[in-house]
């Protein structure tokens, strides 16, 4: 199979299509004729090395967490699946035309989405639902603010919240204001507006994709016992509030719920924007795209 292939840390230059040896499903496991990957930032934070120390790579290696195609072969043990399935998961090693993904965090593909289209939602959607169903448990009638709204895991954390009967602050940037109110949150908040910031009142909770000066304002801002929930880590200054509670969420597969989401998706409930696609050779180019950030998900073809 064709593979991209990073053999030292550094700039998205480094990222190669080469031959690498087809995978072998062993139990338990799927092999899957990769339709698309999507990119996301942990994938080139990984490549520059900037999360070496969360996610140390193995030389040369495989990135690639988002992944949709065709199920080619099951290995021993795996009853769910079979040949022909049209699949998505949350998976490793998926800049590939073929990858292996346990079929206990598979999913088929819900009537009504396409397969291509499909990538783009595991890794952002179930993290935007663990920030807010692990990270912040926020409950009916509790306010949250997501940070970072317009983004993948945001607009998903928003779905969510609103899905539990939270109260839900969308924060973005002031030139986002129009685009964030059609999100469905019950209000909008321009993050680097210091006089709208000053007029939020207190708040049972923060979910934050941004971090940064950001996060180490919004952090005084939720009530004694309430909760910040971060992808990112804790803001700076989390030790000047030692009375709200500080959560970090590490993504993890979840099959049943990346469907809903997905469902959601379908239903025009949660949109993930698709800026572009490209073929499997651009991962490079694709890569630097995503990360001077202000578009949609890019998408790899296999």
């Amino acid at each position: 199979m064709k593979a991209v292939v990073l053999h030292e840390y550094g700039g998205p230059e480094k990222l190669k299509l080469e031959d690498w040896d087809d995978p072998i499903p062993q139990e338990g496991e799927v092999l899957v004729r990769v339709a698309a990957v999507s990119i996301n930032p942990v994938d080139w934070k990984m490549r520059s090395g900037a999360a070496k120390a969360r996610f140390p790579l193995e030389f040369p290696a495989i990135l690639g967490r988002d992944v949709s195609g065709v199920v080619r072969e099951v290995g021993p043990g795996v009853t769910a699946f079979e040949p022909g399935d049209k699949v998505f998961a949350l998976a490793n090693k998926t800049y590939a035309e073929l990858c292996i993904v346990k079929a206990s965090e598979l999913a088929k593909v819900p009537e009504g989405i396409e397969l291509v289209h499909a990538a783009a939602l595991p890794l952002v959607t179930l993290t935007g639902d663990q920030l807010i169903r692990v990270g912040t448990g926020i409950q009916k009638d509790q306010t949250v603010l997501v940070t970072g709204a317009l983004g993948g895991v945001g607009r998903s954390a928003v779905r969510v919240a609103k899905d539990a009967g939270a109260t839900v602050i969308a924060g973005v940037r002031k030139k986002q204001l129009e685009e964030a109110s059609m999100l469905g949150a019950d209000q909008v908040i321009a993050l680097d507006d210091d006089d709208a910031l000053a007029r939020l009142g207190m708040i049972d909770a923060v979910a934050d994709t941004v971090n940064h000066e950001t996060a180490e304002k919004l952090i005084g801002k939720v009530v004694p016992g309430g909760i910040f929930a971060s992808v990112l880590g804790p803001p700076g200054n989390a030790a000047l509030h030692p009375k709200v509670k500080v959560v970090p969420v590490m993504c993890v597969p979840d099959p049943e719920r990346m469907v809903k989401l997905a469902g959601d998706v379908r239903d025009k409930r949660l949109r993930i924007p698709i800026d572009r696609m490209l073929p499997l050779a651009e991962a490079g180019p694709g890569q630097a795209a995503a990360e001077k950030g202000g578009i949609g998900k890019v998408l790899l073809l296999a």
